[in-house]
Formats: structure tokens, C-alpha cells, sequence
């Protein structure tokens, strides 16, 4: 089955896909940092893959090279998907420049592969908040006028075993020749997103939905400009788009086993790395310009806070905000890792070493584990230990590709056997 994986990363989607199986062949690469210089996650991802062909350059300029392929994989960035009208007033649409999702339609009208599956961090399905639910409005309705169904689900990966609590939503769109869109276009949307859609087979849901949301069920104008312009819609975290109709409801995940702990991932650090270095400890000993030491700090930041400040414009106020566990729990999935992962910030995560009990933020080797990555996955000699953090602060938890892997490759044989029960029909 051959992929096209885009903004790339250190290779997350391409990693669990091969893990899903070994089948999927990915083709064609595309990582490139702008603004930037040294390109660490690109080089990363060509060290630990060597097939296929990697491209550094802006997708912007490369989509055009893409190979014919049968899967798109990707996770873009949340952006303002505003349209308008082309300068000529025709059909067509202009968006913004730099909105990366437009590159990806361009692959999809001029390729056409069978499935697409992408991510996105869950405000998408609500963004903007004064038009809420546009831009997903604006995603959708792009998919469906190049003949995709769409299914789309926001999953919090400690819910369904993973050892973060990392909620991110997940676009699976499928070309309406499919099996799998000929199978599902006559059946309840509901009935699809319980029992027979893409996700329910590996992430189930509970029977009942959540009672606090109920479902939505729309219609998308036709006219993209005008979904752009008026449009709105209360997304919940699950649903279906098949041709013009939306229907959405919020589901509620089931999970009987034991999630992985932020504990169970130390004590595999552990047997990994040894002892942990000096540096990652938080020190006792020294003073910021705020009169306090790296643990003062720390502690400040993850305490509860409510402080009079006085604004710019001279405006006195409060300023609060609750407490966070300092240090982590570690008898439950972690918080979610960010890009700042790894400094002196109220985000990072703060754990008391099981061997030496003194206090220090998590390795980056921990954070490559936390994600479901190899050890040692972005050690690849000249990335900054910095730019570690930051890759597995953006990348996506590797054992939810595997899982969304195994299902896309069962619906790839069941077409295949479809085709050639259709090619002996013909003799």
C-alpha cells in the first residue's frame, strides 16, 4: 500500500504505520521547518528511514512531485481556513496564502488517493470562536467536492490504554468509489459512528452518548465562500460527512484494560538510560532575579496563584490560576508534553527520580517513550537537546497510527478482493 506521508516531522505516522504493517510503502516525504536553517526533524527522519523519497524543500513548491499514491498521511497545522472568491469572481476559491491545507487539496484533486488520514489539535473542530466550526465547515465541504466521505473522531490516547493524556482529532476520508463508502452510504450515520465507521472497530464507545451534548445533524451549502462567510456548526468530537450531510454527536470512550502510568515509563527510562545526569535536576542552591531557586521556581509555577497585578494601562487586577501536582503523579497517564517541554515553565513535567527521590523534569529519552517512540529516536548526534523536546512536544502518540494502521490496511485487502472477484466476473 503505498503512503505519501506531509509535514512529517520525526516521522510518527510513517513509524506506526510499520509497526501496523509491514505492507505500507512510503513513497514520497515531506519535512521542511521554515524560517530555519538546520533542519533537525528532516534529518532525523532520514536517519531512521531509508526508503522512499525525502524531500526538504516547502510543500508549497513540491506538492506537484508527489507520486501516484494510495494513502495521504499527514499532521498540518491549525490555521484561519477563510476563503474568497478567485480575483475573477469565478467558482473557484483563493485562500490565504501560507494555509497548508490548501497544498493538501492540491495532491488530493490532482492524485486522488483512496484514503487520507490526518490530524489536528481538537480546537480545529471549533475554530474560529466567533464563527464556531468554520474552518472544519470549510475542511469538509473541500473533501466532499473532490467525491470524499469523512469521518472524524478527537481522541485522548490515555483513554484507550496510552500513557499521556494527549486528546488530538483525527480525519479519515475515504474516495466515495471505495468499498467501505459503498457500505456505509446507505446506513444511519448514527449506526456508522457506534458500531461500523472507521474508529468504532478500534476505539469503542460506549452505547449511551454524553447526555450534557447532544447529536447535530446538518447540511453544508454548497458554495464554499458562503460556508466561509455565515457558516456554523457545533461539532462535537465524533462524526460523519457523507456528500452534503453532517451528523456529529459527542461519544463517550470504552476501555477495559489499564492505562500505561507515567510511573511504568520511568522504570522503563530506567532500565534505558541508568542513572539520570545533573542537569535535569532541579537545583536548591541558586537564585533567579526573583530571589528563588530552580525548585522555588518550579513550585511557584505549579502552585495555585491569586495575585494583584496592574496591567499597562495602569488597571489594577487579579490575576489566579489553580495548582498543578508538583511533583507528577505517577500512578496515572501523564499530562499532555508541549513544545516547551523541558524548561522552567508551568507546562513541563516535574517527577521525583525513582532512584536518587530528588526532583528533576523528564529526560528526553522519557519524552520519546511518553510518545510511543524508540528509545533514542531524536538522538541522532547533532539535534539540540532543546529541539527534542520541542519534536516529541509536537509529535502524536505512534501507538494511535498503529492502531488506525491495521484497520486502513484491512479495508485495503477487502478492496483488493473486491477488485479481483470483479476482474474474474469479466472472464
Amino acid at each position: 500500500m503505498k503512503v505519501v506521508e506531509l509535514f512529517a516531522g520525526v516521522g510518527g505516522f510513517r513509524l506506526g504505520l510499520e509497526r501496523a504493517d509491514d505492507r505500507f510503502d512510503t513513497v514520497w516525504a515531506n519535512q521542511w521547518e521554515p524560517s530555519t536553517k538546520s533542519q533537525h526533524a528532516f534529518d532525523c527522519y532520514t536517519k531512521n528511514f531509508d526508503s522512499g523519497e525525502h524531500v526538504n524543500r516547502d510543500i508549497a513548491e513540491s506538492w506537484n512531485e508527489v507520486p501516484e499514491h494510495d494513502l495521504l498521511v499527514g499532521g498540518f497545522p491549525c490555521q484561519d481556513y477563510s476563503v474568497a472568491r478567485t480575483l475573477s469572481g469565478e467558482s473557484g476559491i483563493q485562500g490565504k496564502k501560507g494555509v497548508l491545507f490548501w497544498q493538501i487539496m492540491k495532491i488530493v484533486e490532482s492524485r486522488r488517493p483512496k484514503y487520507l488520514l490526518l490530524e489536528n489539535v481538537d480546537r480545529l473542530l471549533k475554530s474560529p470562536a466567533n464563527q464556531r466550526g468554520r474552518d472544519f465547515s470549510v475542511m469538509l465541504a473541500s473533501l466532499r467536492d473532490e467525491g470524499y466521505f469523512v469521518e472524524w473522531r478527537m481522541i485522548n490516547a490515555a483513554d484507550y490504554g496510552f500513557a499521556q493524556r494527549r486528546r488530538r482529532v483525527f480525519i479519515f476520508a475515504f474516495h466515495e468509489s471505495t468499498q467501505l463508502a459503498e457500505e456505509l452510504k446507505s446506513d444511519k450515520p448514527k449506526n456508522i459512528v457506534h458500531n461500523k465507521g472507521f474508529f468504532s472497530r478500534r476505539f469503542p464507545v460506549q452505547e449511551e452518548h454524553n447526555a450534557k451534548h447532544p447529536d447535530q445533524q446538518g447540511t453544508l451549502p454548497k458554495d464554499l465562500v458562503e460556508i466561509s462567510d455565515h457558516y456554523s456548526f457545533a461539532y462535537k468530537n465524533s462524526g460523519i460527512m457523507i456528500g452534503d450531510e453532517v451528523y456529529s454527536a459527542e461519544l463517550l470512550p470504552e476501555f477495559d484494560g489499564t492505562p500505561v502510568t507515567l510511573g511504568e515509563i520511568l522504570e522503563e527510562a530506567d532500565r534505558i538510560q541508568g542513572e539520570v545526569d545533573e542537569r535535569y535536576y532541579l537545583r536548591t542552591d541558586n537564585e533567579n532575579k526573583k530571589g528563588r531557586s530552580d525548585y522555588e521556581e518550579m513550585a511557584y509555577q505549579k502552585g495555585p496563584k491569586k495575585e494583584k497585578r496592574i496591567s499597562n494601562t495602569g488597571h489594577e487586577y487579579y490575576y489566579t490560576e489553580g495548582g498543578m501536582a508538583f511533583p507528577e503523579r505517577l500512578d496515572v497517564p501523564s499530562r499532555t508534553m508541549l513544545t516547551s517541554e523541558g524548561t522552567k515553565n508551568r507546562s513541563s513535567h516535574v517527577v521525583e527520580d525513582l532512584n536518587t527521590g530528588k526532583i528533576r523534569f523528564i529526560t528526553p529519552l522519557e519524552a520519546e517513550l511518553l510518545n510511543g517512540f524508540p528509545a533514542k529516536w531524536t538522538a541522532t548526534g547533532t539535534m539540540p537537546e532543546r529541539t527534542r523536546y520541542f519534536c516529541m512536544g509536537n509529535a502524536l502518540v505512534v501507538g494511535l497510527i498503529e492502531k488506525m494502521g491495521k484497520e486502513i490496511m484491512n479495508l485495503h485487502e477487502k478492496e483488493q478482493e473486491l477488485n479481483h472477484q470483479k476482474q474474474m466476473e469479466l472472464f
